[in-house]
This record gives C-alpha cells, sequence and structure tokens, in this order.
C-alpha cells in the first residue's frame, strides 16, 4: 500500500509543480492521441460506411478482416512498420523512423480496423426502413452515408474512444517505431515501463495515474457527447 501512496503523493506533486519532463510526455501523448485517431477516423469511417451499407462481392471477407484487425498485436504492427521505414524499405524515404510521425502512423494502423468494424456494425444495426426511405426521397449515396453516420453515431463514438483509447495504451509501436526517446517520442504508457526497468516504482505508480486521470476524463467527455440527444428529439413529444 505504501508504493500506491508514495505513487498517488508524487503524482500530485508532478502536476502541481508543474514538472517539464512529465509535462513533456503529456504532450506527446495527447499529440499521438489526437492525430492517429484523426487519421483512422478520416479513413476508417468511409470504409466503415460502406462496408455497412454496401452489398458487393467480397464484403463479408472485408467485415471478417477489419474484426479480426481489431486484435492485432501491437508489437507485429510496430515491427512491419519499423521495417516498413527502415533506410532502403519501401517508406526509408520519408525519415518517419524513430519519429513521432511514425509512432502516429503506426498508431494509425492499429486503430483503422479498430474504426471500420464498430462503424460498420453501427451502421448494420439501424432500421432498415430509415435508409430506404432517404433513397426514396431521392437522396444521393454521400447524402445517405452522413445520414447513416449520424444515426449510427453511437457507435462511431464508441469507435472514437475505443481508438484514443487504444493510442493511450500503447507500447510496442512507440518501442519499435519511435525508439521510446525522452522528450520526442516518449509516451506515458512508455515511460512506466521505463520507470518499472530503472526501479523507479514511486514514479512509474505515478505517471500510471496521470495516464489513467487522461483516460477517464477524455472518456468521461466523449461518452457525454455520445449519449447528448439531437434537440429535435429531445424537443419531440413522446
Amino acid at each position: 500500500m505504501e508504493f500506491l501512496w508514495d505513487g498517488l503523493r508524487q503524482a500530485v506533486e508532478l502536476l502541481l509543480e508543474g514538472d517539464d519532463a512529465v509535462l513533456g510526455i503529456v504532450a506527446v501523448t495527447l499529440r499521438l492521441a489526437f492525430w492517429s485517431t484523426l487519421i483512422a477516423l478520416g479513413l476508417g469511417l468511409p470504409l466503415g460506411v460502406a462496408l455497412g451499407l454496401g452489398r458487393f462481392r467480397g464484403r463479408g471477407s472485408a467485415l471478417a478482416l477489419a474484426n479480426a484487425g481489431m486484435g492485432l498485436p501491437p508489437v507485429l504492427v510496430g515491427l512491419f512498420v519499423a521495417l516498413l521505414l527502415f533506410r532502403g524499405a519501401p517508406l526509408g524515404g520519408l525519415n518517419l523512423l524513430y519519429t513521432l510521425e511514425g509512432v502516429v502512423l503506426a498508431q494509425a494502423v492499429l486503430a483503422l480496423p479498430i474504426v471500420v468494424a464498430l462503424t460498420a456494425s453501427a451502421v448494420q444495426s439501424l432500421p432498415d426502413g430509415l435508409l430506404a426511405q432517404a433513397r426514396a426521397f431521392g437522396a444521393s449515396r454521400p447524402a445517405v452515408a452522413v445520414l447513416a453516420l449520424r444515426e449510427a453515431r453511437v457507435g462511431v463514438l464508441a469507435a472514437t474512444i475505443a481508438a484514443v483509447g487504444s493510442a493511450f495504451a500503447e507500447v510496442g509501436a512507440v518501442v519499435l517505431v519511435g525508439g521510446n526517446i525522452d522528450g520526442q517520442t516518449q509516451t506515458l504508457a512508455s515511460a512506466v515501463l521505463v520507470r518499472v526497468s530503472a526501479g523507479e516504482y514511486g514514479r512509474a505508480i505515478a505517471l500510471g495515474i496521470v495516464l489513467l486521470g487522461l483516460v477517464l476524463i477524455l472518456a468521461a467527455v466523449l461518452t457525454v457527447v455520445q449519449q447528448r440527444r439531437p434537440r429535435a428529439a429531445a424537443a419531440r413529444p413522446s
């Protein structure tokens, strides 16, 4: 129990004193979560809607691939991305290895199947008559896709929460692709690993508490947004 209390005390001290090292790690973590989630949503939402609404050959295989992708081992993805980024490799000219941008790329690859699979599932669960009615009124495909995303917003925000959580918890890709460089690519999760390896258990617990606090705050904010009803629906009489 002393370890926990010591970690909690250090976490409070680090935050109140504005420890530059901790604030830098928090900033890197937030940047990683923001950009990787943004990329995953930008690519994954259209793909998820296409798989949820489309009726084409190979759709079932694509859905199975997306679902399987949610369980991809982060270390394996990190290794694959790192191999692509080595000098002489197909993406070596981008010079992204051991940079935050490279870690963002690896994390986006990890988050993409999560967004695709959860979005497709949310869209598939919509009532059949809703989208059929929109098509009957002459709605274009993009308009139907936007309507599907709006109506499936609970599932879409669940995908967002999962993608952000994945970025916060990631260690394998950070180490393999980013090198876990202090002040550059080290995140809260990978910093905890370093502190434990160095025997600095109090500081490791403190960083873990900071990480947990970030996860809870962002998850709470996204959950509030997720559960809010549109004004038109809220104003509709029962």
